[in-house]
């Protein structure tokens, strides 16, 4: 296999979002104070990761625009508090004062940078980039503020391309703007299907980041069918490539 391009999935994979996340609803809670600063910690960080899951994924269908997602997370988020954020503005004044603590809790997992210096030495030539199911001008802030803006070539993202992962296009476009076949391109996500299967199915190689271990057995065969491997840690993905080369 001749690796020319290594891609790689932005949230959860190089970027430590589901952190962030935890930091900024736990800094907004308690800057808002009252019950929604009292409530119990791992009980409302479930219920705005469930919320985030299922309106996201609402707009990724087609069924939200972006800003309406974040609408309806903030929405559901406050209703057993009775906080009113019928209107649009107020809705979006909420999660705005959000954002301001998930940014501030923005950074990347301890392997990224390693994991890119070790491919580039490794691997003469190679070259990076990003495809994320996002609007570009956010994703495209948090790899300024976390230094990876310098180290990949391009950012292709759902919001901008029209589709989004898995759809084949998407993968497609990535090769496209790299100028490489997609069997020379190899893409890292930290879903099994959305990312790794997806690759897989578009040409690229597949490789799963499965950072908890959590991998099922159903899981593991589905890997093993659409011949992705399963990595769990960046630290593993050069001597995985280099041995498959």
């Amino acid at each position: 296999m001749t690796v020319r391009v290594v891609l790689f999935d932005l949230d959860d994979t190089l970027f430590a979002h589901s952190r962030a996340v935890a930091r900024g609803v736990a800094a907004y809670r308690l800057s808002h104070g009252g019950d929604l600063a009292a409530a119990d910690d791992a009980v409302e960080l479930a219920r705005w990761s469930a919320l985030e899951e299922h309106h996201y994924h609402r707009y990724l269908a087609g069924e939200l625009d972006y800003r309406e997602q974040r609408r309806h997370r903030a929405r559901g988020f406050v209703e057993p508090y009775a906080i009113d954020l019928s209107s649009d503005a107020a809705a979006d004044e909420w999660f705005g004062r959000y954002l301001i603590e998930y940014e501030r809790a923005w950074l990347l997992f301890d392997d990224a940078l390693p994991c890119l210096d070790s491919l580039a030495a490794e691997i003469p030539g190679v070259r990076f980039g990003i495809v994320t199911n996002a609007e570009l001008p956010f994703q495209q802030a948090k790899l300024d503020a976390t230094g990876l803006a310098d180290r990949v070539e391009h950012t292709v993202a759902s919001g901008d391309l029209g589709v989004a992962k898995p759809d084949p296009r998407i993968f497609a476009e990535a090769a496209r703007l790299f100028g490489v076949d997609p069997s020379e391109a190899v893409y890292v996500g930290d879903r099994l299907e959305t990312d790794a299967i997806g690759a897989a199915d578009a040409g690229l190689t597949g490789v799963w980041l499965d950072r908890r271990h959590a991998a099922t057995h159903d899981e593991r065969a589905r890997a093993e069918a659409s011949g992705v491997a399963i990595i769990h840690g960046l630290v593993e993905l050069t001597a995985l490539l280099c041995a498959q080369a």
